[in-house]
């Protein structure tokens, strides 16, 4: 099992910007992918940004130049800088753990709020 906690969600005004962590624990293992996914209200859940430990990122088109998705291996935590907010950015934000082998967990959300 992966336990996952994420912290900086809130809300911000649109133009403003929030960073997201999210700290893994437990069985972690050293070939790993994180990430962030949203959804937001009546929507599913789509990909904002993956990053893999081996540094490779991979980033929605949403969140192409506006977001930016970095990782400390050593503290197993995941950062989302989230700079540029729209009101369309406005959803509840996962964290997500990819074993590869061993499936995949997530986190409990933090919400974003950007108002216009």
């Amino acid at each position: 099992q992966v336990q996952l906690v994420e912290s900086g969600g809130g809300l911000v005004q649109a133009g403003g910007s929030l960073r997201l962590s999210c700290a893994a624990s437990g069985s972690i293992r050293s070939n790993n992918a994180m990430g962030w996914y949203r959804q937001a209200p009546g929507k599913q859940r789509e990909l904002v940004a993956t990053s893999t430990s081996g540094g490779i990122t991979n980033y929605a088109d949403s969140a192409k130049g506006r977001f930016t998705i970095s990782r400390d291996n050593a503290k197993n935590t995941v950062y989302l800088q989230m700079n540029s907010l729209k009101p369309e950015d406005t959803a509840v934000y996962y964290c997500h753990y990819n074993t590869y082998v061993r499936g995949s967990f997530w986190g409990q959300g933090t919400q974003v709020t950007v108002s216009s």
